[in-house]
């Protein structure tokens, strides 16, 4: 009786220790974080709040979420509102306008892999922003967001009064109740082009022209390359090319709208006070008149009713991408790459195409309501994160 009492003691701390080192192994497994989960509840709380964590650390996001690797999937919900009921939209965006037949192309939305993107909250949008200046600076890609944004705005709150100026080169829609402006500034090459002697000249190495009216707003929102592709002295708007002391008929377009976005990237570095002011770059937007890229080497948008499937694009990246990258990593300004190409490159099917109002095909330029909508959602995700 003494021996088994004797055990009894011996045995019994061993088995308490067991009982508590099996209690701490399965709390430990219900603590584990669901990555997406988390993400996804951290989007939709900064969403609605304006809160959550900054996730731009230099030029990198640091919350787990890619906002711009994921698919199309097909969306019933969308989309966020009717081109008919904003008076924002210019005709060459409004596809259903000039009678576009195929509805489908308004149907999705773009799911990243790794989180869902908060759906986009005008009123929220508002409230945050309140007294704040948002501009968009750039091209007619740039027109084509702010013209996007300006209308999921107004499908929120459609009775708040608004004032809307549309002028060359500055434009600003102003929603009065909430004191909030969104700006428009144009200037396609971001670099100045200014007349001389010999006629007008691209010139690589300033930005002098208008550029005091992008200083002390809130949100900058930059954009170039689509006019650098552009041929002919009609198309392109300049007659030479000054590369520092030299003058040139024409270069490489690759390196000269290297230099012109270097030049850029310096003009931000000394003039944005990122204290005041979160900046951003739109990405390179796609074109699609060339379907061997999709393989479909007879094609172009013209008649394309669905995305690619898929999260790749068969024609591969873009090499102004690679250079808005590389400009981006050498500046001390942390800017957000808005990364929209790929996902862009996947939507063969959301020009204007036919259906611009100007009787050529256009797939250089996005339908409203459409892609630059999720541009604006994604924006919207990227600054409440």
């Amino acid at each position: 009786m003494g021996f088994k009492l004797i055990s009894l003691f011996l045995l019994l701390p061993l088995l308490i220790l067991t009982i508590f080192s099996e209690a701490d192994q399965a709390m430990a497994s219900n603590k584990k974080p669901n990555v997406s989960q988390r993400s996804r509840t951290a989007l939709a709380a900064a969403a609605v709040g304006g809160g959550g964590k900054e996730v731009m650390k230099g030029r990198k996001q640091t919350s787990g979420c890619n906002l711009f690797q994921g698919k199309w999937v097909f969306d019933p919900s969308y989309p966020f509102y009717n081109s008919s009921t904003c008076p924002f939209i210019d005709g060459e965006f409004d596809c259903l306008k000039f009678d576009r037949p195929d509805k489908q192309f308004l149907k999705y939305s773009w799911q990243p892999d790794s989180c869902t993107v908060p759906r986009f909250d005008g009123t929220a949008f508002l409230r945050r922003w309140r007294g704040k200046r948002v501009m968009f600076v750039g091209d007619s890609l740039s027109l084509n967001m702010w013209e996007s944004l300006a209308c999921m705005i107004h499908s929120s709150v459609p009775d708040t009064k608004s004032t809307f100026l549309k002028r060359a080169p500055l434009s600003s829609l102003t929603f009065q109740e909430y004191d909030v402006t969104l700006y428009l500034y144009r200037t396609p090459y971001l670099v100045d082009i200014s007349k001389e002697t010999v006629g007008r000249v691209l010139n690589l190495g300033t930005i002098d022209d208008g550029a005091d009216a992008w200083k002390n707003m809130d949100l900058l929102v930059f954009n170039s390359w689509h006019w650098w592709t552009h041929k002919g002295v009609q198309s392109q708007g300049w007659d030479f090319i000054r590369d520092g002391s030299s003058l040139t008929r024409d270069m490489d377009r690759l390196d000269a709208f290297n230099k012109g976005l270097t030049t850029w990237g310096q003009w931000v570095d000394q003039n944005v006070d990122i204290s005041q002011t979160r900046v951003f770059f739109q990405g390179i937007s796609p074109t699609h008149y060339m379907g061997r890229e999709w393989n479909e080497p007879r094609k172009t948008c013209n008649g394309q009713m669905q995305p690619l499937t898929g999260s790749t694009y068969p024609g591969g990246s873009l090499p102004a991408a690679s250079i808005v990258s590389r400009v981006l990593s050498s500046m001390r300004t942390p800017v957000y790459l808005l990364d929209i190409t790929t996902l862009s490159q996947l939507r063969k099917d959301a020009h204007p195409s036919t259906y611009g109002g100007d009787g050529g095909t256009d797939c250089s330029h996005w339908c409203l309501p459409g892609l630059p909508d999720t541009w604006n959602q994604l924006l919207y995700a990227a600054l409440s994160m």
